[in-house]
């Protein structure tokens, strides 16, 4: 299935429990980042590539889906992570809001895992990179529960905005908006949509 068509699939599925006396906070993973996708690589060069994700801005070519800025063209602000590929999307996908860039919202790490002679693309080193990191594996870099405790914050500030304007939204990463959400539902909001790991991934959580 198609960015595109994952976005419309949620968008239509949001409009359709969306209700009077709802709070809503919409969580969007960052549009396509301006770095080609490596090849098959070694683990020096899954690190490398981490380096550059995190350097990299917005692709001028990725345009936002339409059915996702009609979700939050009416909003005056909104939530961003501090890293250029999230406020530049944020920028592209609201550019009449107020961009409120807080560190808290950026994603949670990854560390280079240390498997030499294997090659693989950087889509897979990422997988096992990520469950390394939830086995202990995470030299100098925030641990799991250091990242659940981040998200818990988080949840903290954008229930406080859904409490008193209604409505807001967060554009930042994959995973950590995956934690946010989790703690989200802990509070009793329910989910429309699904965490994915496409870019411009919309997840929209409400409650009552």
């Amino acid at each position: 299935m198609s960015t595109q068509s994952c976005v419309r699939e949620n968008v239509v599925e949001t409009r359709r429990n969306a209700g009077p006396g709802k709070q809503r906070i919409i969580l969007i993973r960052h549009g396509r980042p301006a770095l080609p996708v490596a090849p098959r690589t070694c683990h020096r060069g899954f690190g490398r590539y981490i380096d550059d994700y995190e350097q990299a801005g917005l692709d001028p070519a990725d345009v936002p889906p339409e059915q996702l800025r009609d979700l939050v063209n009416q909003l005056p602000s909104v939530f961003t992570s501090d890293r250029k590929r999230a406020h530049e999307s944020a920028k592209a996908l609201a550019p009449n809001a107020e961009l409120m860039i807080d560190p808290l919202f950026v994603e949670a790490p990854l560390a280079r895992p240390l498997i030499p002679l294997l090659r693989m693309r950087v889509t897979k080193w990422a997988v096992v990179a990520r469950v390394l990191w939830h086995a202990g594996h995470h030299p100098g870099i925030e641990t799991y529960r250091k990242a659940k405790q981040r998200a818990s914050c988080a949840a903290d500030i954008l229930t406080r905005e859904a409490h008193e304007n209604v409505c807001t939204a967060l554009i930042a990463h994959g995973y950590f908006n995956f934690l946010i959400g989790r703690e989200l539902r802990k509070r009793g909001f329910q989910q429309s949509g699904s965490h994915r790991a496409r870019f411009w991934n919309a997840v929209v959580y409400e409650r009552r």
